[in-house]
């Protein structure tokens, strides 16, 4: 999902992005109450029930509401960095020689992006291995991240999306 319109679900359910999920569930009724197509017979009274119906099918639920914040989040971000691409954590290839667990990322020019388990640390994660699987858990409040990654031989960057999930 590319965030690309300034409306955004929060928006379209009248809510503050840091509401609790109560008051979406709440603003989102109330909004079916005034915007349901057995009420209203218009075309922009049903355009905008279908806009309620997705932003609480994001909104509603707690792991895709954390996945729309993240790219929120990135798409407000000014910065100068323009990235080639976005990738999660899963995407990335493990290297597990050491006391430090080192991340790769195939760069198309034929180098790589990296990041290391000190790096994504001091971000505030701890990097879990179990097997060939790798996750994260937060220390204190991080629960979702991002960083751009340049990288090591040519001027291409991606943006690495650090979502932890709620356990």
């Amino acid at each position: 999902m590319q965030l690309l319109n300034t409306s955004t679900h929060y928006n379209v359910l009248n809510v503050n992005e840091d509401a609790t999920q109560e008051e979406i569930r709440s603003s989102y009724k109330s909004a079916l109450l005034v915007s349901h197509p057995d009420k209203n017979t218009t075309n922009s009274e049903t355009g905008l029930f279908l806009e309620i119906q997705t932003a609480w099918e994001v909104l509603g639920d707690v792991n895709s509401r954390a996945l729309y914040d993240a790219e929120l989040k990135v798409s407000r971000q000014d910065d100068d960095d323009v990235v080639a691409d976005e990738v999660m954590l899963e995407d990335l290839t493990v290297d597990a020689g050491g006391d430090v667990v080192d991340l790769f990322y195939q760069c198309r020019c034929g180098d790589r992006f990296s990041l290391d388990s000190l790096e994504l640390e001091d971000m505030g994660f701890e990097l879990l291995l179990e097997g060939d699987k790798i996750s994260l858990q937060a220390h204190g409040t991080a629960d979702m991240a991002s960083v751009v990654l340049p990288c090591a031989s040519c001027s291409l960057k991606i943006r690495l999306m650090i979502i932890n999930p709620k356990p």
